[in-house]
């Protein structure tokens, strides 16, 4: 295919009198997306609930805002939702992010009734995610690589490797991976001065705001093309758009009666409990903590950078930094590396226990395409000299390297996950009619169809206000249960709560109906 490169950008155009011969590269990403839409089905056999929290919680609500009824909850997963024991059902996503729970509701008002809400909303789902290793393959050619080399990038972000599983999930995984893509897409095209691409970049960072909440840094690399004298309009253009999306939220917020503790629960969290207590957490607490908080922002720094190793499997590093490296002039290629630097470490020194159990493995996926995108440049040009069976064999290798930790990926899933959501299921027969006081609320709310209630980590007699409130005569505790229930998890029995079942170390206690609710105001 005859080429030639457009400058010092190292971007490759395409003559207008070869475009039909440029047509077969398109037939071979358009045959591997296939094929990758048959790997996410056999995915899908493995993820077939949703798993953990999270998911739990997008799903859940998908189902009612597909149904009319907004975006709202008939479960309390934390008492940052629902202040003063505030009736069910309750405004929803005052925490998260409504972006997932909304392309969830789109499939399951479609296709929900044939398929049932989970496989709905997953189809939707899956339908956003098959277009990320088209957009992959676009980054990489943009990027300057050959149809080999971004072939063999768009192969390796579809199978995911660690995030193998997410693209099939009911989370942000895979609309932030497609919508962090096209946003650098759009960048760079906003870096040549573009306005329209500027706006498109702005859009594309207000739509990533709404899935993840830490991408409003995406909006620091407009204001720097703001401050450009050749970029200047496409980047205040853009920060306008991303900014006008994100207001819109927050009004949204404030008119529900913005949570006061929303950011005490995000940033000053000594222990991660303390998340799911009644009453936030204090400055006071968190500045009488200095070792604690310190060694937390320590070990977090040294796991997020390990997780974002492990996503990338370690050995595509090397190239992705001489490419960042001998690139460095693209500013895209800057906005890249400074947004990760930016959301690295907000997530491990500001938003520190969340990002440790799982907000900053959610963050990578938005940087994930591009990144490998970016290796692959750094790979083709590293072997450049080498024979094209040596090529072929460092491409093939990559992929099947990809493809092992996939497989092996979705078989922890399946045992970090499947495993609890049968034994949940199993435990269904113990529990009495009406409410449930619980763990993880978004669970049993999905898994048992009843309202579920949060058992709060200030301890059984919390839990007893809660029952109370929400006329649940339940209790149900897992092994992994907050520490405040450890005695009443060993025992028969205490003043409230009686057990009266077990399976699988699931234990189900009646509360008793005479219990007066005293809660202590917060210090």
């Amino acid at each position: 295919m005859l080429e030639r490169r457009s400058g010092a950008r190292g971007m490759r155009r395409v003559y207008a009198f070869d475009r039909p011969r440029a047509r077969a590269p398109l037939l071979w990403l358009a045959v591997l997306t296939l094929v990758l839409i048959g790997v996410r089905a056999v995915s899908m056999i493995v993820v077939a609930q949703p798993g953990y929290t999270d998911a739990y919680y997008f799903a859940s609500v998908a189902g009612r805002v597909a149904r009319g009824e907004g975006l709202s909850a008939d479960f309390v997963w934390n008492f940052l939702e629902a202040p003063r024991f505030a009736s069910l059902p309750i405004p929803s996503h005052r925490f998260w992010m409504p972006l997932p729970t909304l392309v969830q509701a789109a499939g399951i008002a479609l296709i929900g009734g044939p398929l049932g809400d989970f496989r709905a909303a997953q189809l939707a789902i899956v339908a956003v995610a098959a277009a990320i290793p088209a957009v992959t393959y676009a980054a990489a050619r943009m990027l300057g690589a050959g149809f080999v080399a971004a072939l063999a990038a768009a192969t390796v972000v579809g199978l995911g490797g660690a995030l193998a599983p997410a693209w099939v999930s009911l989370d942000a995984f895979g609309i932030a991976a497609l919508l962090g893509t096209l946003f650098f897409l759009a960048f760079a095209r906003a870096a040549q001065g573009s306005v329209r691409a500027g706006a498109l970049a702005g859009l594309l960072v207000g739509l990533l705001y709404l899935a993840r909440a830490e991408a409003a840094l995406f909006g620091l690399a407009l204001l720097w093309l703001a401050g450009r004298r050749r970029t200047s309009r496409a980047g205040t253009v853009g920060a306008a758009i991303a900014l006008a999306i994100g207001l819109g939220w927050l009004v949204r917020g404030i008119s529900l009666g913005f949570p006061a503790d929303l950011l005490s629960r995000a940033v000053l969290l000594v222990r991660y409990e303390d998340f799911f207590a009644l009453h936030p957490p204090t400055l006071g607490s968190f500045l009488g903590a200095p070792l604690d908080v310190a060694s937390a922002r320590a070990g977090a720094l040294v796991t997020n950078a390990m997780t974002a190793l492990v996503t990338l499997l370690l050995v595509p590093v090397v190239p992705l930094l001489i490419a960042a490296r001998w690139r460095w002039h693209q500013l895209e290629v800057r906005a890249f590396v400074g947004l990760v630097l930016a959301v690295y470490l907000a997530q491990s020194l500001v938003f520190t226990l969340h990002s440790v159990r799982g907000s900053f493995f959610h963050s990578v996926a938005a940087f994930f395409p591009f990144a490998v995108a970016l290796a692959a440049v750094g790979t083709e040009d590293l072997f450049r000299g080498s024979t094209r069976g040596m090529q072929r064999t460092v491409w093939g290798a990559a992929v099947a390297a990809f493809g092992v930790i996939s497989v092996f990926s979705l078989g922890q899933w399946d045992v970090d996950f499947n495993t609890p959501y049968r034994a949940r299921l199993a435990a269904l027969p113990l529990l009495p009619p009406g409410p449930l006081v619980v763990t993880d609320a978004a669970a049993w709310r999905w898994i048992s169809g009843r309202q579920a209630v949060l058992a709060p980590t200030d301890g059984p007699s919390a839990a007893a206000c809660a029952a109370e409130v929400y006329l649940a005569r339940t209790l149900v505790l897992e092994p992994a249960h907050f520490s405040r229930y450890a005695e009443l998890y060993v025992a028969e029995r205490s003043e409230i709560f009686t057990r009266r079942a077990e399976h699988d170390g699931i234990r189900v206690y009646s509360v008793r109906g005479d219990q007066r609710c005293i809660i202590a105001s917060p210090p």
